[in-house]
């Protein structure tokens, strides 16, 4: 794969579309965001391309910005499976951590791990230490960091209307969740 292209994950935005509810297209998958060529007068048509296996795979160190879907929640921690580093798929499975004092960076003893992540949940965070033999310790103390797709019960795509709620934009469930700040705001 060219260094050009766009590396996305799930619930990423694609593009504009005519003919879906909100009018974006959003990535079902974790790839490469390609454009093919179409007809003269069509439109191009926008894929995302899996990586392949011989792509070299990205190890988590210190300092690393990573991508990640949080699979289990207790009171203390959230556990996370880790997808994308610095921008580069993994073809390996690593498990990253966020402990109840790396969700945010004032209010430590307030923080609820439930009101911050939920299962499902894709998050940026950044590796603060290698952790146990098992898993990394992640962060998500800045402000750009933090969930950035969440689903609402009704399966929707949510969007952030605070830096620790979001709304699900059909059935106007609001959930409390650790929001990171859009790249573009």
């Amino acid at each position: 794969m060219s260094g050009n292209q766009e590396v996305v994950a799930p619930g990423d935005e694609l593009g504009l579309a005519a003919n879906f509810h909100d009018g974006r297209i959003h990535a079902a998958v974790l790839g490469f965001k390609r454009l093919l060529a179409a007809d003269d007068n069509a439109p191009p048509v926008v894929c995302v391309a899996a990586p392949l296996a011989s792509t070299s795979t990205a190890v988590p160190e210190v300092g690393s910005q990573v991508l990640a879907r949080v699979l289990r929640i207790n009171p203390r921690q959230a556990t996370l499976a880790i997808l994308v580093v610095n921008d580069l798929p993994c073809s390996d499975t690593f498990q990253g951590v966020v402990r109840t004092q790396d969700v945010r960076a004032t209010e430590k003893d307030k923080v609820l791990i439930y009101k911050s992540f939920r299962p499902g949940d894709i998050v940026r965070a950044q590796v603060i230490s290698l952790g146990d033999s098992r898993s990394f310790y992640l962060s998500t103390a800045q402000n750009d960091l933090g969930v950035i797709f969440a689903q609402s019960p009704a399966g929707h795509t949510m969007i952030p209307i605070s830096w620790e709620e979001m709304m699900c934009p059909v059935t106007l469930i609001r959930e409390f969740r650790k929001c990171a700040k859009p790249a573009d705001v």
